[in-house]
C-alpha cells in the first residue's frame, strides 16, 4: 500500500475511476445475463460465533511456507497443515480464511492431508485469499492469459478442500491503468469456470488504485454473474486519509459482497502510520446491506496479533449479536 495522506490525491483517484468506468463500459461488449439457475447456494451459519473466520495473513510471520515472504524465523513456527487446529485451540473458531502464499504445496497428496485434518479437526474453510502477479487488465493478453490461468488453479484447489470461495487479488500493470473492460473480460472466463464448481470468486478493496473499491463495482457490474462477488474489507479504504471515503466505499462494497468480509478496526499503511475506523459504523453499514455471510478477522498491524484477534471476534460477536 502507499501512503495517499492528500485529500486532492484521494478525489483525483475517485474521479478518475468514475471517468474510467464510464468511458469505457460505454464501448464495452455488452455483459452476459446471469442465468436464474446457477446462482450460488451457500449454507451460511446464523450464530455469530459460527459466522467468524480467521485469516492466516494476521500470523504470516509464523507460517512456515517456501513462498512466504513474510516468515519470521525468530518466532516459532508453524504448517498451514497445523493452523486449523492452532486457531481452535486458541480463539474456538471453526473457520479460517487461509493465504495462498501460506500453502507448503498444491500437489494432491498434500491438499488430501489437508481436507483430512480439517474434518478431524471439524474446520471448515470458507475461502482462500489468493495472491497474483500477472494483471486481469495488463495491455498485453498473455499476461492476462496468465492471470486467468492461475486464478482457475486456486479454484481447483478450493474445490479440493471444500472451500466455496476464492478471493483473487488484481495486480497492477505496468503498461495499463485500471482499465474495466479488459478486467471484466478476463474475469468473466475464471469466474464460469469457477462457478462450474460451485467456486465464488471475490474481489476485495485491496490497493487503492488497481482494486478502487468504486472500480470493483464496475466490475462485478459489468460481468454480471452471481458467482463473482466483491470481499468488502473494513479498513483497506481508509488508507486515502479520508473516513468517508472509506465508508462510502464499504457501502458500495456490501451490496454486492455475498461470502466473506475482512473484519479490522484499522489498518497500517508502509509506513506503519494507523488508520483507524469506527467498528460499529461498519458493521452497521453490514447489516444494513442484509449481508449474511461470514466475516473473516484479518488484524493488520505490526506486533502480536493474538490479542488483536481475540478483541476483533468478540467485538463481532457482540456487534453481530
Amino acid at each position: 500500500m502507499h501512503n495517499i495522506d492528500s485529500l486532492s490525491r484521494r478525489v483525483f483517484l475517485e474521479k478518475l475511476s468514475a471517468l474510467t468506468a464510464g468511458g469505457l463500459l460505454a464501448g464495452s461488449v455488452s455483459a452476459r445475463p446471469a442465468r436464474a439457475d446457477s446462482e450460488p447456494h451457500i449454507p451460511f451459519p446464523t450464530h455469530p460465533r459460527e459466522r467468524i473466520s480467521v485469516a492466516s495473513y494476521p500470523f504470516r510471520a509464523y507460517i512456515v511456507s517456501p513462498d512466504n515472504r513474510d516468515r519470521d524465523t525468530t518466532l516459532l513456527g508453524m504448517n498451514l497443515l497445523e493452523f486449523p487446529a492452532h486457531v481452535v485451540a486458541k480463539f474456538n473458531i471453526h473457520n479460517i480464511e487461509p493465504h495462498s502464499r501460506h500453502f507448503t504445496s498444491l500437489q494432491p497428496d498434500y491438499l488430501e492431508d489437508f481436507r483430512q485434518i480439517l474434518v478431524k479437526t471439524k474446520v471448515r474453510v470458507v475461502n482462500i485469499a489468493v495472491s497474483t502477479v500477472s494483471s486481469f487488465y495488463d495491455a498485453e493478453a498473455e499476461a492476462r492469459e496468465k492471470a486467468v490461468a492461475y486464478a482457475k488453479k486456486w479454484a481447483d484447489v478450493a474445490a479440493s478442500i471444500g472451500s466455496p470461495g476464492i478471493r483473487t487479488h488484481i495486480a497492477a500493470a505496468r503498461n495499463s491503468s485500471p482499465n474495466i473492460e479488459r478486467t471484466a473480460e478476463t474475469l468473466r472466463e475464471v469466474t464460469e469456470y469457477a462457478a462450474a464448481k460451485n467456486i465464488v470468486v471475490t474481489l476485495e478493496n485491496d490497493d487503492l488504485v488497481s482494486e478502487d473499491a468504486f472500480f470493483l463495482v464496475k466490475v462485478v457490474e459489468s460481468v454480471n454473474n452471481p458467482y463473482l462477488r466483491t470481499l468488502p474489507d473494513f479498513a483497506n479504504s481508509m488508507l486515502t486519509g479520508d473516513a468517508d471515503f472509506n465508508y462510502r466505499a464499504l457501502q458500495a462494497m456490501f451490496q454486492h459482497a455475498y461470502n466473506i468480509c475482512h473484519v479490522k478496526d484499522g489498518e497500517t499503511n508502509d509506513d506503519d502510520k494507523p488508520f483507524n475506523v469506527d467498528l460499529k459504523k461498519s458493521f452497521d453499514i453490514l447489516k444494513a446491506s442484509n449481508y449474511r455471510g461470514y466475516c473473516s478477522m484479518e488484524f493488520d498491524a505490526p506486533g502480536d496479533p493474538y490479542g488483536p484477534t481475540l478483541k476483533l471476534i468478540e467485538q463481532t460477536i457482540k456487534y453481530l449479536s
